[in-house]
């Protein structure tokens, strides 16, 4: 009975792991599609807001991609991954900021209504890898600090559009700043939550590693 119940729960977790494989392809499809052509038009339009949300999608699909690299690896293995992704933000956030600053001098207005068509089309894709990703939230730090890199696409996304709004109608280029610093912020906030969580959860064994060298 006990040799039983242990195959059908290595059974259980090799069938798990095959659908967040599944997904997280996925997902880095979507996120790696979105980068290039985001970026582009951003570049094109002189939008700080999309510059940085398309910075966000590069981030995301090196995310998707080492939480493939440590599916069929250890607690440790995923711990290491999910700080990678905190560092990986949080060099994204302190892009975004200078970026920002850079375009605030500048001055020059963003084309609004190129922000908009691409905002929509973020915020489609990302809610598409949003609802594929919330089934797996909760089943361990590598699929939790994906899922929160996925929410906070949405937020980017819609912070996008509210800013397209707001330079068409200021015809200003604040708006498209203001919220270029906000992603980053936020870049800098989920960074600063995921590294803690992965410190918190590698400290034991660094710990234990500690105390049998000693």
């Amino acid at each position: 009975m006990g040799a039983g119940c242990c195959d059908a729960d290595d059974d259980a977790l090799v069938a798990l792991r095959d659908r967040q494989r599944t997904v997280l392809w996925v997902v880095l499809g979507i996120n790696a599609v979105l980068f290039v052509v985001e970026f582009v038009v951003g570049w094109w339009a002189r939008s700080t807001a999309l510059l940085a949300d398309s910075l966000d999608m590069l981030g995301d699909a090196f995310v998707y991609a080492f939480s493939l690299w440590v599916l069929q690896r250890g607690t440790r293995w995923r711990a290491r991954a999910a700080l990678s992704k905190g560092v990986v933000q949080l060099v994204f956030g302190l892009v975004v900021l200078s970026q920002a600053v850079w375009r605030a001098v500048d001055g020059t207005p963003p084309v609004a209504d190129a922000m908009a068509l691409m905002g929509l089309v973020a915020l489609a894709g990302n809610t598409w890898a949003f609802a594929l990703l919330w089934r797996h939230r909760s089943d361990d730090i590598n699929m939790t600090s994906t899922w929160l890199c996925s929410r906070n696409d949405l937020i980017a996304n819609a912070a996008v559009l509210a800013a397209a709004a707001a330079v068409w109608r200021l015809d200003s280029v604040w708006p498209d700043v203001i919220v270029g610093v906000a992603i980053a912020v936020l870049f800098l906030r989920t960074a600063w939550d995921v590294i803690g969580d992965a410190r918190a959860e590698l400290a034991p064994a660094d710990q234990e590693r500690t105390r049998i060298g000693a």
